[in-house]
């Protein structure tokens, strides 16, 4: 559905009348095409706190940006060395002039450290650094984002980084994410950075419409053999999807207690890249809310997550290097009126990321993460009352929905093959919503 807010206030009449009454004043989002692959302009590397870490520049280098300090389109600073409040001066002083020109919908990154448990000021000043990016990112404006990465390794985050500096990241912003080094070989990089997930296979659930159709497209053109995964009542849909795309149709109840054994077997050379997008909802307040409607929505959305991934990894169907993606949401993360069934499935999801990743790591060689969607474009928020429709999209920092394809790219990233640092990570894409952290 089109944003007439967004189209008004591009105009020279609707700047004006925003800008008095004091309302949004949302800038256009410069997204990934294969025609404009890259951001337009320069990027400038800046240290705070010293030393920097080592075999950042080649990293920086293979983003194909060209380095520069005047109109950026992307500042990286490393604050990895930051360990007291002297030093955490050196961000404000670092960045403080350049700020104002960052070139609309150019990308700020900070690199961090992870906090050190033996040194509590370090750890103060390396937490103060979350706190700067969220408050930088409410107020950066004209569809700029800013993210924290705590790191250790600069090759391990390449991908990461890479992910961040592009117009792919459109509508992630105010995120901190933690990039390890278990799971990451140097091997790991794709044969083509073009096709990062040729030969592999990846089977999206819930891919018939919506988001689904949005991620199984953008597996699809990174190369990758999609198996498009519904509900039999969908099984035109998912034909046609996976016949527009190269990919292969299975239909099959998600939440069948044998839907993990039938996928395997669908499935006899093994799996990749899953998916876990099928998700439904229905709304309404505790109160009113009988058990016909809150069992569905745990069932679907979490329930079957659990018995599916659970199933998969039993039958060693994820092969080694594998990903799972599964997708939360930003109301599991912080609630939402109407919504505690669907809040509760969602919250669940992150649970189990954050307990499964290590162990799926190590005893299987497999990376598990998640997307938390905010306020995305589909036929299912079309639907909702105008003046509800037009908060969701407002009550972020970047003042617009998100559209399938922002949660569909940040997908994309966690399973690339380069990604294998990134382990139990709940990553929102939500243009930094103002609910929750």
């Amino acid at each position: 559905m089109a944003d007439r807010y967004l189209s008004f206030t591009a105009t020279a009449p609707g700047r004006l009348l925003t800008r008095r009454l004091g309302l949004p004043q949302p800038a256009p989002l410069r997204r990934w095409t294969a025609q404009r692959p890259g951001l337009d302009g320069p990027l400038l590397h800046l240290t705070a706190g010293g030393p920097p870490v080592p075999g950042l520049a080649p990293v920086l280098a293979r983003t194909g940006l060209p380095t520069g300090t005047t109109g950026p389109a992307a500042v990286v600073l490393d604050a990895t060395g930051v360990r007291d409040l002297d030093t955490l001066a050196e961000v404000h002083a670092a960045l403080h002039p350049v700020v104002r020109s960052v070139a609309a919908s150019g990308r700020i990154v900070v690199l961090g450290a992870p906090l050190d448990a033996r040194d509590h000021h370090q750890a103060a000043v390396q937490q103060a650094l979350e706190g700067f990016v969220r408050s930088l990112g409410k107020e950066i404006g004209r569809g700029r984002t800013v993210n924290l990465v705590r790191l250790t390794d600069a090759a391990a985050a390449e991908s990461t980084l890479h992910f961040l500096l592009s117009p792919r990241s459109a509508y992630v912003s105010g995120q901190v994410i933690a990039v390890g080094t278990a799971g990451f070989e140097e091997s790991d990089g794709p044969a083509s950075r073009a096709l990062p997930l040729a030969g592999r296979t990846a089977l999206v659930t819930g891919a018939a419409r919506g988001i689904g159709e949005a991620v199984a497209e953008t597996l699809a053109r990174d190369g990758a053999h999609v198996v498009v995964l519904d509900v039999p009542q969908a099984e035109e849909d998912a034909r046609r999807v996976a016949a527009r795309l190269g990919g292969t149709a299975l239909t099959l109840d998600i939440t069948a207690a044998d839907a993990g054994e039938r996928i395997a077997a669908e499935l006899p050379d093994g799996l990749d890249v899953l998916i876990h997008n099928a998700g439904i909802t229905r709304d309404r307040r505790l109160v009113n809310m009988p058990a016909d409607r809150w069992s569905p929505v745990l069932d679907v959305n979490l329930g079957s997550v659990l018995r599916t991934t659970d199933a998969l990894l039993a039958k060693g169907a994820l092969r080694t290097g594998g990903r799972i993606v599964a997708t939360a949401s930003i109301a599991g993360l912080a609630g939402n009126a109407g919504q505690t069934n669907y809040g509760a499935s969602k919250a669940g999801v992150a649970g189990l990321v954050r307990s499964l990743a290590p162990r799926a790591l190590a005893e299987h060689g497999v990376t598990v993460n998640a997307v938390a969607p905010g306020f995305i474009e589909t036929r299912m928020t079309a639907a909702v009352p105008l003046f509800i429709r037009e908060a969701g999209r407002r009550m972020n920092s970047l003042a617009q929905g998100g559209l399938p394809v922002d949660v569909a790219e940040t997908t994309a990233w966690l399973a690339h093959p380069a990604s294998g640092a990134v382990n139990g990570q709940v990553v929102r894409v939500c243009g930094q919503s103002l609910l929750g952290a």
